[in-house]
């Protein structure tokens, strides 16, 4: 046994001789209120914290609509009236508290606010958040997403969020390494909880930027089915759901079932069926549009230049492409528990969900083999073909489309399964050992992605040296002809009969991803009390955790091999374990006195030891102090781990089409301000003239990433401070303001390709150049961005919340909430010791990626008895467009360089009569359109403004208790 490893399990006695047990963690979602009505198992770090179990699909409409602050939970118009001060556990410590002396800063989002908003998928509600970034995947990512969807906090990425389900962590997508929104069914989801803070001191990796937690509908003795349909206002992005649970108690309630289950379908959006995304914009002066691999092809000269008589109009690729994923979702959940008595409660839970996703994108281009491959770079036509009338040698760009659009089909089947035991040991001690196992397999079906062997056949190229992409090329008409099913064909005509089946091709790629979790938890919420007057209780937990995670990618053999059309990628396979243990303390100093309502301080620690890298220590502080009940103040101060993932350490070297435009492009050259004649010099001394070259990929350049075995993980250190406000002279109003910083060092990425880019032929660090290979023909063939620890984030900004809830009459009441975040800075180095660039209310516009300054979700909420009005507001400030280096300018051929402020509106009316719930709303009722971003995409930017992309959008619902 290695020391460090001996180190957890010295530190885990010590902690369990001193304390006999500690805090469950599954008691750190155990509900302590005495008003418990149905026997309850002890729920996990994350679990709801109402009293009584939800009823419905449809939240009743007296539920508050508005993101609240964990501390306040005033959730209905009863919580409203009431001054029972209830414990519970809130996603940030393992001990209860009660809801008004919480250090930790964290959101919560009830069941109403996600079923009022229409939201089909988890994904999609987040997106609404103003602490939830944009620097993630999502149903808008047609291009490679997968149909995925993926959270992140505060713009820092999806790496660095860690996503629990009730407190535990669960199975991840295998081919993105994040938790898919898209398999969490709304309806089966009872409350979120965002710790919007570092979190690895208590969950160990990955909780950088903070904790989502969402908590599922357990341990229910009624029904519920519920319905609901959608429509965009277009008459596509047509959506249907179907859900229903049960649940049943026995035993004289000490045992309890809960079963669910449902199936989710979304329509998808093309893209020519929106104008402002069709044809699509490629360079900031509006000049050039659409692709230039053409379904007619253009030829070139052996030098790059364009042959005589070439039409040069350009292809409007957005005809064939998708702008939101079609969704299928299915899911099953059980969950089950057994009270033998107070020292022993036996629970399990399984999730089960398979999504199928589909994309289109218009016919595959080709202008020679991707990289890395050894097939021949360039589409050469020797002279002595037949087909070939120019008298020369020359290369063709062509794009394919009698093959068809390329059609991906993604199948990914998700499954986790939770066993413990949890209840007393003795005299307030409580346990929670538990075993978590998780899996997710990914099947990615391409079709018509095209076989660039078969292809060079067809075409009669012979490739002198196999083993050479820049080898020579003759005419030999039987590489052709000594083939089976092989078909000689006019490289200048589209393909047909038996050499267009020959050419064509399906692919299958396909991931797998395993977690084993073994956890014990121990915690006390009064071991002590403070031996003084006015002093409080010592509470302590404790824990040990064992963890390991593997996973595989499995491309198919065309792609490793780099006979196909599409991206080159290679095997990726590994996997890590690490053993830790944490230690959390609360100490009460002062309560109910002279300018001590309530003074606290908490302490957190884990120690980790990797089996990848060694070991790493994580701690955390707060303080809680409340000088009066109207008035609370807090802090915290901490550190976190992220561990390099999987792909980061053992990814195979792949083929990636960045976003970006070449600086020797004629219409990108200009844009570099007083450095566009150092950009152009440096263009021709590689023999490019930019005065009229133009980049083949339209805003793509060829990027080779991959992972890297020598990463070490990434640190970070945040801080918050804040104050809330809950005047008791203004009945059912509270406000709170919120300073949060993060610093994040040894960031673990891919340079951006821009970047890379600009920093080379600016002259800004020419050492990058290295790094850039072109062709014959001066196009890049690739750009190599590989993961590395480069740089560092840091971030911070202030958050506002407020909550009035106003009886009017006895039957009508009025909720007003206000969740606004405030980015202060955002800044970010790409190298240790570099420059670090400011991207605060900037947007990359070729990076996918923007940092508003504003961001804000309003809600207001009309209740009368059983109806309710709820009107909803997103507000996006503009931002300023940036290339990564530099803010966009206009002049010099510059058109637009910045995006407006944008305002999103919706509506919901909702109507509850005996045991049925109504609801119906209107999304973007202004059917305002997203602003143009020239992403040389879809013309905006989906990761921010996604929520535009259906245009005004209607749903309906009806749900029946039982």
């Amino acid at each position: 046994m290695n020391a460090s490893r001996r180190n957890v399990l010295l530190c885990a006695s010590i902690l369990s001789v001193g304390a006999f047990s500690s805090p469950a963690i599954a008691a750190a979602e155990h509900v302590h209120a005495k008003r418990h009505l149905l026997h309850h198992k002890p729920q996990l770090r994350s679990r709801a914290v109402s009293n009584a179990p939800v009823v419905s699909g449809v939240t009743p409409a007296s539920s508050v609509g508005t993101v609240q602050r964990a501390r306040v939970g005033k959730n209905t118009l009863a919580s409203v009236e009431s001054t029972h001060a209830e414990e519970v556990t809130v996603t940030g410590s393992m001990l209860s508290t009660s809801r008004n002396a919480n250090a930790n800063p964290v959101q919560i989002v009830t069941s109403k606010q996600i079923m009022q908003s229409g939201s089909t998928t988890m994904g999609d509600f987040l997106a609404r958040l103003p602490s939830i970034g944009s620097n993630s995947t999502n149903n808008t990512n047609t291009n490679g997403g997968g149909g995925v969807s993926c959270a992140d906090i505060r713009n820092l990425g999806q790496q660095r969020v860690l996503v629990l389900i009730d407190g535990k962590r669960t199975a991840v997508n295998g081919s993105s390494n994040c938790v898919d929104m898209n398999t969490i069914p709304v309806q089966l989801v009872k409350q979120v909880e965002i710790l919007k803070d570092g979190g690895s001191e208590l969950y160990g990796a990955d909780a950088v930027s903070g904790v989502i937690n969402i908590k599922l509908r357990h341990d229910i003795s009624t029904g519920n089915i519920t319905m609901r349909g959608g429509i965009a206002g277009q008459g596509d992005d047509k959506t249907g759901m179907i859900s229903a649970y049960k649940g049943w108690n026995f035993d004289d309630r000490k045992g309890n079932i809960t079963l669910f289950g449902s199936y989710m379908t979304q329509g998808g959006v093309r893209q020519r069926n929106r104008s402002w995304a069709d044809p699509v914009q490629n360079d900031l002066g509006g000049s050039s549009f659409g692709s230039a691999y053409t379904p007619q092809g253009r030829v070139y000269d052996v030098s790059g230049n364009l042959m005589p008589g070439q039409k040069t109009t350009r292809y409007d690729f957005s005809q064939d492409q998708m702008l939101l994923n079609r969704l299928q979702n299915a899911t099953l959940s059980g969950d089950a528990h057994y009270k033998f008595d107070k020292h022993f409660n036996l629970y399990s839970n399984v999730l089960y969900s398979h999504r199928n996703s589909y994309t289109q994108m218009a016919a595959e281009p080709s202008a020679g083999s991707i990289p890395p491959s050894n097939y021949a770079s360039l589409l050469y036509i020797n002279k002595e073909n037949p087909f070939n009338t120019y008298g020369q040698d020359v290369t063709l760009r062509k794009r394919y489309n009698e093959f068809g659009p390329r059609k991906t089909e993604d199948a990914s089947d998700t499954y986790t399964a939770k066993v413990g035991l949890d209840g007393e040991i003795i005299h307030n001690w409580m346990y929670d050992a538990s075993y978590t196992y998780g899996w997710n397999q990914d099947t990615s079906h391409m079709v018509n992605m095209g076989n660039y062997a078969h292809l060079m056949q067809v075409y009669g190229m012979d490739q002198l040296d196999p083993n050479d992409p820049n080898s020579a090329i003759m005419y030999n008409p039987g590489v052709c002809q000594g083939s089976a099913g092989c078909a000689l064909a006019n490289p200048f005509a589209p393909l047909s009969g038996q050499a267009l089946e020959y050419a064509n091709a399906t692919l299958n790629n396909h991931s797998y991803y395993q977690l084993r979790d073994w956890n014990v938890r121990i915690h006390n919420n009064k071991v002590a009390r403070l031996p003084w007057k006015n002093g409080g209780d010592f509470a302590v937990a404790m824990g040990m955790e064992r963890r390991s995670e593997s996973e595989t990618f499995k491309p198919d053999p065309l792609i490793t091999s780099g006979q196909s059309m599409t991206n080159t990628q290679n095997y990726t396979g590994g996997g890590f374990h690490v053993w830790e243990g944490y230690l959390e303390g609360k100490l009460t100093l002062l309560k109910n006195t002279t300018m001590a309502k309530d003074l606290s301080i908490d302490g957190q620690g884990r120690y980790s030891s990797y089996n990848t890298f060694g070991s790493a220590k994580n701690w955390k502080a707060a303080i809680n102090w409340s000088p009066v009940r109207d008035v609370h103040f807090r802090g915290t101060l901490g550190t976190s781990t992220r561990q390099p993932s999987v792909y980061e350490l053992y990814g195979g070297q792949s083929m990636s089409y960045a976003t970006a435009m070449d600086p020797c492009d004629m219409n990108q050259v200009g844009t570099y301000g007083a450095q566009s004649s150092t950009v152009a010099l440096n263009c021709a001394q590689q023999g490019i003239n930019s005065q009229n070259f133009q980049m083949a990929t339209s805003s793509q350049v060829p990027s080779i990433v991959g992972g890297n075995s020598k990463l070490r993980p990434e640190l970070g250190r945040t801080y918050t401070f804040g104050v809330e406000l809950t005047p008791r002279w203004v009945r059912g109003f509270s406000a709170s303001v919120e300073y949060w910083h993060t610093r994040v060092k040894n960031t673990i990425s891919a340079i951006p390709t821009q970047y890379l880019l600009d920093q080379c032929y600016t002259g800004a660090n020419t050492g990058y150049c290295s790094s850039i290979l072109r062709n014959s023909q001066g196009q890049i063939q690739t750009a190599t961005t590989l993961d590395a620890n480069l740089g560092g984030l840091r971030t911070g900004g202030i958050d506002f919340d407020m909550d009035y809830h106003l009886r009017v009459t006895p039957r009508d009441m009025v909720l007003l909430s206000n969740n606004l975040q405030d980015t202060i800075s955002y800044q970010q180095q790409y190298l240790p010791g570099g420059e670090w660039y400011n991207y605060t209310g900037r947007l990359q516009y070729n990076n996918a990626v923007g940092f508003p300054r504003i961001r804000d979700y309003a809600t207001l909420t009309w209740q009368h008895g059983p109806i309710g009005l709820t009107y909803m507001m997103q507000y996006t400030s503009g931002m300023v467009w940036n290339t990564t280096q530099q803010d966009v300018v206009p002049g010099n051929g510059v058109g637009r360089w910045k995006t407006p402020g944008m305002f999103q509106h919706d509506v919901t009316l909702n109507y509850r009569l005996n045991r049925w719930n109504f609801e119906a709303g209107i999304q973007n009722i202004a059917n305002k359109k997203p602003p143009f971003v020239a992403s040389g995409q879809d013309n905006s930017m989906g990761n921010l403004y996604g929520g535009f992309y259906p245009g005004r959008y209607f749903f309906t619902q009806a749900g029946l208790n039982f």
